[in-house]
């Protein structure tokens, strides 16, 4: 597999990409559909991910078949069908509802830094995943999600957090997502070997 890159994201296969924006260390899984979406530096998606109308903070982990920021349809009008909408599609004399798709675009799904968002997950719009969150795979979220918590389940719920609300905070106050490259390889050995606490009491959060 190519190495990532600081300058330009890795793409893979078969996408289809409209309004995205990159950050450093970028990764598009095989097959993935993304729309109107930022994503921070180091994060990636796999496979056949679709995200619309998102911003991705740093180091988000999105598993293969998830899916982020769904679009929804008109519940209120008569029909629920495309025809309402992306109507030039169907009508030789009408144009798309061009207010609708500005709607649709402001419902922004935001992912935290330091996500993993699991395999077949859902998260709807206006939904935001706090930082260091787990959405467990399969779940559906439709409520937003506290810092360093799990969640799992159709409609999600919280299943535990990851940290004690001390540990948590304090990582929220180091920040290290915000690290340079240089110092994040420095610290790469105590990444794989210290739990949190212990980064912690080492790196002064």
């Amino acid at each position: 597999m190519a190495k990532l890159s600081a300058d330009a994201p890795l793409i893979h296969p078969d996408c289809i990409l409209h309004e995205v924006a990159y950050g450093r260390f970028v990764e598009i899984g095989q097959g993935s559909r993304i729309i109107n979406a930022r994503f921070g530096d180091y994060s990636y998606c796999d496979r056949m991910a679709e995200v619309a109308n998102a911003e991705i903070g740093k180091f988000a982990n999105i598993a293969a078949f998830s899916r982020i920021g769904a679009t929804d349809h008109p519940m209120q009008t008569a029909s629920l069908h495309h025809f309402l909408y992306r109507s030039a599609d169907y009508f030789d004399d009408a144009e798309h509802d061009a207010a609708f798709f500005e709607h649709r675009a402001s419902r922004v799904a935001r992912i935290g830094h330091d996500t993993w968002i699991g395999h077949g997950a859902m998260v709807k719009p206006e939904v935001t995943i706090g930082h260091g969150s787990i959405v467990a795979a399969g779940a559906v979220v439709t409520k937003d999600v506290p810092p360093y918590m799990i969640v799992a389940g159709t409609p999600a719920t919280p299943l535990r957090p990851r940290f004690s609300q001390n540990v948590a905070d304090r990582l929220l106050d180091l920040a290290w997502w915000n690290w340079t490259h240089d110092a994040l390889r420095a610290a790469l050995l105590d990444f794989r070997s210290l739990e949190a606490e212990a980064f912690l009491e080492k790196y002064g959060g």
